[in-house]
């Protein structure tokens, strides 16, 4: 690599960005390193500080998203094309592929197992009278994690936001990073505004912080299956092997770049569960799970409101909905940049679809697979499920569910590797986002792209090594990084509508003079307020 080469490099990174969000982060480990109980303790006080003061707050955003996003999408300015481009650049499938498993994450098996059991066994407090551990259980369980990965938590990962970010970047000049979500109101004063640095460091932290995470959970989990799978010792050097391999994948594919290794990624994924779920439906308890889940998709859409603005019990709420909203919250920038990236060519109404409905309705009936299936054996063998969720915690639920499933003397290793091709592709896609965040550039350099992706590995590492807890603070860290967050995505519900006027005026969708001083008006509006 030549000194042209890495002064280009240099001149791409915004410094300021890339230094206050990797220092806060590196800040995390070493106090972490020394005292990792205060860390916790901190955390955990800030946690709560979250969910008490912020947490109506969230559940009103991830409502107005949704609605918003619907409105646009069934008016005439859901034909609106985003981009500069005359038809999309990614096959349709491809693209939703991408997009489910980006979102899905390690949740698409351990939390996918799991939650729907934890409402079983303690059904959520809005479902007043019903037993735990009782068939009247299975209804208000599956519904709650519906609405935990539903239409409303998903539109925050740019069924919406991709909008402004689209017109901003491609008609515009503006660069793909999460200040650009500001540009409505800064306009060309984004490049240069404090508020725009402070956007994309608490975004990065947030989507950083949460892809950390789970890869530091991945190589407790497997760890964990290795050893209860194949006897392999649970130990530092298990774990470490685990991420290891996993950062080599990751590594692999993001030299690849996106057209080839995460989309080849996304796809192997999702084929993969089309044929879990089409092998237990044929073998597995399949009458059980369709049962399942359209009695529970009517509870989620009949219960909707009274699920999703529940305010009854903070402490459970903080424990479970809140905690879920925080996090879709703190991935949402950077995963709507992501978004934005792959969805040049299309239509406002294709990503609204796809993100805020096909995207929730695919989760949740993976979800009724695997916790619907776990939930059958439990009624037909009680403790067979709960027993080792209790003792062991997540990974254990889907080692359980799998022992017992059609082959269930390798549908455990199945779903190990499943999960870790779906964290892969998560820390592959967020390496990308972050890259994209600190340079501005839809195509980051490779170089940038692995230095994030080893860097994320290596952290969850040493907060393995650390113990203690590191891990667990790090995920509640990214409820707290969801509060900057969060404001800065609520001007995207008033302006999202206002941009894809305008666009739809420049496309001829929208023909009439009243239509058009109306898109004057707004141009001014935002004219003005820029100058504020």
């Amino acid at each position: 690599m030549t000194k042209d080469y890495w002064k280009n490099i240099r001149q791409k990174i915004d410094w300021p960005v890339f230094l206050c969000s990797g220092g806060v982060l590196v800040a995390f480990v070493l106090f972490s390193f020394f005292k990792v109980d205060a860390v916790s303790n901190f955390v955990n006080k800030g946690f709560d500080l979250s969910i008490h003061y912020f947490g109506a707050y969230w559940q009103f955003l991830m409502m107005a998203t949704f609605v918003v996003g619907a409105v646009i999408a069934g008016s005439k300015y859901g034909k609106v094309r985003l981009g500069d481009a005359k038809k999309p650049e990614m096959t349709y499938f491809k693209w939703v592929a991408v997009i489910l498993t980006t979102g899905l994450g390690a949740g698409g098996v351990f939390w996918a197992a799991a939650e729907p059991m934890y409402y079983f066994l303690d059904v959520p407090p809005m479902h007043k009278g019903i037993a735990g551990s009782t068939d009247e259980a299975i209804g208000p369980a599956l519904a709650q994690s519906y609405m935990s990965w539903g239409f409303t938590a998903w539109s925050v990962y740019g069924a919406i936001s991709s909008i402004i970010l689209i017109y901003a970047h491609k008609h515009k000049g503006m660069p793909l990073k999460p200040r650009t979500l500001l540009y409505p109101i800064l306009k060309e004063r984004i490049l240069t505004s404090k508020w725009g640095t402070a956007a994309d460091v608490f975004c990065i932290i947030g989507a950083a912080a949460g892809t950390i995470g789970p890869i530091g959970f991945l190589g407790l989990q497997v760890s964990y299956g290795l050893s209860s799978i194949f006897g392999i010792p649970d130990t530092f050097s298990t774990q470490l092997s685990v991420i290891v391999i996993l950062t080599g994948v990751v590594l692999v594919s993001t030299l690849t770049g996106i057209e080839k290794g995460i989309q080849f990624l996304s796809k192997l994924n999702v084929n993969l569960v089309v044929v879990i779920a089409a092998f237990l439906l044929l073998f597995g308890p399949g009458l059980f799970i369709i049962n399942s889940f359209m009695s529970s998709y009517g509870t989620y859409i009949s219960e909707f409101i009274n699920i999703s603005t529940f305010r009854g019990d903070e402490a459970w709420l903080g424990g479970w909905l809140l905690f879920f909203f925080g996090w879709f919250i703190g991935f949402g920038p950077l995963v709507a940049l992501f978004v934005a990236r792959i969805s040049n060519g299309r239509k406002i109404r294709e990503i609204f679809v796809v993100v805020a409905v096909i995207a929730p309705i695919i989760t949740n009936f993976w979800f009724t697979v695997l916790g619907g299936t776990g939930i059958f054996y439990e009624l037909n063998n009680a403790g067979s499920v709960s027993g080792p969720l209790e003792e062991g915690g997540l990974p254990s639920a889907i080692i359980a569910i799998a022992e017992q499933m059609p082959l269930g003397a390798i549908m455990p290793s199945v779903f190990l590797i499943l999960t870790t091709l779906f964290v892969v592709t998560t820390v592959d896609s967020m390496s990308y986002s972050i890259s994209m965040a600190v340079t501005g550039d839809g195509n980051p350099p490779k170089i940038i792209r692995v230095f994030w992706a080893v860097v994320m590995a290596t952290i969850a590492t040493i907060l393995i090594k650390i113990g203690g807890g590191g891990i667990g603070a790090l995920q509640s860290f990214v409820v707290i990084a969801a509060i900057p967050v969060s404001i800065l995505l609520l001007p995207v519900v008033w302006y999202a509508p206002k941009v894809a006027k305008v666009l739809a005026i420049e496309q001829g969708i929208v023909k009439e003079e009243k239509e058009i001083v109306e898109a004057d008006a707004i141009d001014s509006e935002m004219e003005v307020k820029s100058q504020l």
